[in-house]
């Protein structure tokens, strides 16, 4: 029977099990995929850890926080099994990319033809099935802080998931890009066409040399205090800074907090829009979905142990 793997409790990442479930049916509006690659992200092990922020009800199912349990998986690749009768456009056979969805983690996924995208033939599975939630995420940061040609921009945690797509599409805006990373991920992001400096004290200084002409905005995809800081520091406009992640102590500082929990833009039609042009860019290799390691299903949580120690340079993949 097909697996899917899902939190039993909340906790750390023993809590994870595989069950074995029916072979889901389509909607008649939605069809049903076969997976062949589902993208890991920290929202994945935030939902069951506790750690996550409180949801908007309206914003819950994009979440998937929408059951008592919170399904984990929000994006995978595979090919259609199935499809509903009030479906057009797509076919049993097709290879798509799937998102936004819920319960990835599993060898099938239903989903809405609303969320499905035809996989270029260009890219591989893992690169399919990781490059919507880091792109679309990083896509809704630097539309939030304002990021265009001309403009300097400060990426903290450049070398993570997110931070790469982000150092790419601002680079393709025509931005000079300043990313933080560790330095073993340095020569990544000059290839990339990023300046890298080394997170750490002194950071400011650092980016001042990087960056004798200042920077103008700022996206913060690590979440530390000294990224917060070092943003307020350098930014002058606050409004151009957007965090995805970070303490309680953004909310009082004037920057664009993104996220679904209250007070925060969620950047839904932002988000919708950029799936599109994420794939059209990712099929004509403008666009580089940096996958770091794959881990079959039955290890979903020895990837998230991976994932959670934070050293990886871009995406970890669950291949069923």
């Amino acid at each position: 029977m097909p697996r899917i793997v899902r939190p039993i409790a909340y906790g750390t990442p023993d809590v994870l099990a595989i069950t074995e479930v029916p072979t889901p049916r389509a909607a008649a509006d939605g069809v049903v995929v076969e997976v062949r690659a589902a993208g890991v992200n920290p929202i994945d092990w935030k939902l069951y850890s506790g750690a996550f922020h409180a949801v908007d009800d309206d914003h819950k199912d994009a979440a998937g926080v929408a059951a008592s349990m919170p399904s984990i998986g929000l994006e995978c690749a595979g090919v259609v099994t199935e499809v509903g009768a009030d479906v057009t456009g797509v076919q049993v056979g097709d290879e798509v990319i799937v998102y936004p969805v819920t319960a990835a983690y599993a060898d099938y996924v239903t989903a809405p033809a609303t969320s499905i995208f035809t996989k270029p033939a260009g890219i591989g599975w893992a690169q399919a099935g990781s490059l919507m939630l880091t792109g679309t995420t990083a896509v809704h940061a630097l539309h939030a802080a304002g990021v265009d040609a001309g403009d300097t921009v400060l990426v903290h945690g450049g070398a993570g998931g997110v931070g790469l797509m982000g150092v790419q599409l601002a680079t393709a805006r025509g931005a000079t890009v300043i990313a933080t990373a560790a330095e073993r991920n340095h020569a990544l992001l000059r290839e990339l066409g990023a300046i890298p400096v080394v997170y750490g004290p002194g950071l400011a200084d650092r980016v001042n040399s990087a960056a004798p002409q200042g920077i103008t905005a700022a996206v913060d995809f690590a979440g530390t205090d000294e990224a917060l800081d070092v943003s307020l520091e350098l930014v002058a406009d606050r409004t151009r800074i957007a965090s995805i992640a970070g303490s309680p102590r953004r909310a009082a500082t004037g920057i664009k907090l993104l996220g679904y929990g209250p007070g925060q833009d969620a950047g839904t039609e932002v988000r919708g829009t950029a799936r599109g042009e994420l794939v059209e860019r990712a099929g004509s290799g403008a666009l580089r979905v940096i996958v770091d390691t794959t881990f079959p299903l039955a290890q979903a949580a020895k990837a998230h142990e991976v994932g959670i120690a934070g050293h990886a340079p871009g995406k970890l993949v669950l291949i069923p």
